[in-house]
């Protein structure tokens, strides 16, 4: 297998310009003279694709528009003002002119454009694990971090919770016990049993809420549970890699009719946090909080550090040395910033 390689600073520079030129070459040629055009109106993005985008209107209606060469960020739940064209020309409708303030933004690092947002005004972040694939806490963990730098409120889901054995069951619940104890709140569920759901839908009602997790958890298949009729296309995991297939490929508002909004993302493989800084990362791990500056040395690495006041808390019992594992693991990666597999 080839070895991957890291990109410099200016292939990545390249390679974005280079990106950047395709598309506009690509993009659609409608385009409205003013007098065509409507006055601007406020819309919501329900989806983004390419150079278009979904936006829906307060009547509750979509109309496919252009997104302005001047917006330089777009993404599902931003609120919007738009454009609406006399007529529709080539299935589109209007022209997105402005985006509106946001008051959350979840985002990850792209090794083409920096810092990707993911979704936007964002009250609540569910994080969906499962059974199979097999369950991850690496990956919870990178999500409660990044919901700690953008103080979103985060819940744990342990989804597929049918296919738990008593031996299995044991084992999640020790390392979900871990999350209890710090104070996040844990939720099971399963489509296949109808377990959870209900409850589930309370959590939902009246929040703007975005499934996030690996490839397979069943995010989309949570979303069929909780929107009966919905029928987003789903799949199942991998026999042979054990690994989730991506079935959701663009983030997509849908509306709860009893009220709250829910956002199901693309899943992934892995959570990159290259782009926060060590003070982020330790800032992610809220138990943590209690011991900054009371380590011997400033430049404390919270290793076999003399003095350390993170290591000492581990031996007294007041930090779980699994944490503490899983933040040197993120913190040895901030410098990788290597292409993910969607890139090679």
């Amino acid at each position: 297998m080839a070895k991957k390689t890291k990109l410099t600073k200016g292939q990545a520079r390249r390679i974005k310009q280079n990106r950047a030129k395709k598309l506009n070459t690509k993009q659609d040629q409608t385009q409205w003279l003013d007098d065509e055009l409507s006055a601007p109106i406020d819309g919501v993005v329900i989806s983004r694709f390419g150079q278009h985008a979904d936006i829906e209107d307060s009547s509750g209606d979509i109309f496919r528009c252009n997104i302005r060469r001047t917006i330089t960020s777009l993404v599902c739940g931003d609120k919007v003002l738009w454009r609406k064209g006399k007529e529709t020309k080539h299935t589109v409708s209007g022209v997105v002119e402005a985006v509106k303030d946001r008051s959350s933004t979840l985002a990850r690092p792209d090794v083409y454009d920096g810092v990707k947002p993911i979704a936007a005004n964002i009250s609540q972040i569910i994080i969906v694990s499962s059974v199979l694939p097999a369950y991850n806490s690496d990956i919870i963990d990178r999500y409660l971090v990044a919901c700690e730098n953008t103080g979103i409120k985060p819940t744990i889901l342990l989804n597929k919770v049918d296919l738990l054995d008593d031996e299995l069951a044991d084992i999640i619940e020790e390392s979900l016990n871990i999350y209890r104890d710090i104070g996040y709140e844990i939720m099971f569920a399963s489509s296949e049993s109808g377990h959870g759901i209900d409850a589930l839908k309370q959590k939902l009602a009246d929040e703007t809420s975005i499934f996030v997790g690996q490839s397979g958890v069943g995010k989309s298949t949570l979303t069929n549970a909780l929107m009966p009729g919905l029928d987003l296309i789903t799949k199942d995991v991998s026999e042979n890699s054990g690994l989730g297939q991506h079935t959701t490929t663009v983030a997509r508002l849908f509306h709860f009719p009893d009220g709250g909004d829910l956002i199901d993302s693309p899943g992934i493989r892995e959570f990159g946090l290259w782009h926060l800084t060590p003070e982020q990362v330790f800032n992610g791990f809220v138990e943590f909080a209690e011991f900054l500056g009371d380590c011997k040395f400033r430049d404390c690495k919270h290793l076999n550090d003399p003095g350390c006041a993170l290591q000492a808390a581990v031996q007294s019992g007041k930090i779980y040395e699994e944490r503490l594992d899983s933040f040197h693991r993120i913190i040895s990666s901030l410098d990788e910033n290597t292409l993910t597999s969607r890139f090679n």
